[in-house]
């Protein structure tokens, strides 16, 4: 066995060991995975992560936390509430949660002239944002680099999941030509915002590992008011 996955670690994992081998663990821990977003969909994002053993993750968000975030921003807590940035209020709890892995954190906004420097030597980018503005950013640099980008969108009791590999498939402003008007407020059951993120966190595992089949051209619109899963194909 490779000593990179010492006997804590091989414990540690043994249940997802025990479906994508060794090597695939190996690969989690030699990966850096941006989560762009420490809000609803950022928090089980980084925690599930974090949970995997993704070697590096790096947390961004320009935002504190407030009292209606609560309700489903999980990784941010009362004490957390108009003091601690999203990525530093995460980072404590996840360095207490899984103390194997690094996390680093970049408290502000992307734009282009910080997206570079900002995103380096990342793997795969995770966008758990709530604008389409930062999205179409996130979708040409990673077009740019070579990055997957796994997108995630949640309102109401309804998200959408899509994985986008450059020169494989479709990019964001491809699918969504036309952006949303975003809204300052919307309505969201925190339960929501777990399921996609749950399921970006799969994504990204099969991407590094290459365990399964990622959304590729592929959109998962998910009801959870009617308890409807359908996978829209997106390369016709």
């Amino acid at each position: 066995m490779d000593e990179m996955i010492g006997k804590k670690e091989v414990e540690r994992y043994d249940r997802q060991i025990r479906i994508f081998g060794v090597e695939g663990q190996e690969k989690l821990k030699k990966s850096k995975v941006a989560v762009v977003g420490v809000g609803g969909l950022g928090s089980p994002v980084a925690y599930y992560l974090a949970a995997a053993g993704v070697g590096e993750l790096l947390l961004i968000d320009c935002q504190t936390p407030e009292l209606s975030n609560l309700n489903r921003q999980i990784l941010h807590w009362e004490e957390d509430l108009e003091k601690n940035p999203k990525p530093i209020s995460a980072k404590w709890k996840l360095e207490r949660f899984n103390s194997d892995i690094k996390i680093s954190t970049f408290t502000g906004i992307l734009n282009v002239k910080n997206i570079e420097e900002v995103l380096k030597d990342i793997d795969v980018i995770v966008d758990c944002l709530d604008n389409f503005e930062t999205r179409y950013l996130l979708d040409e640099f990673a077009h740019k680099k070579g990055i997957p980008l796994v997108h995630g969108a949640v309102e109401g009791l309804y998200g959408q999941v899509t994985t986008v590999i450059p020169g494989e498939t479709k990019g964001l402003r491809d699918l969504f030509p036309t952006p949303p008007r975003k809204k300052e407020n919307f309505p969201i059951l925190g339960a929501t915002a777990g399921v996609i993120g749950a399921i970006q966190v799969a994504e990204v595992i099969k991407l590094i590992t290459g365990y399964g089949a990622p959304l590729a051209n592929k959109l998962l619109i998910v009801d959870l008011m009617h308890n409807s899963f359908e996978v829209v194909d997106l390369e016709g």
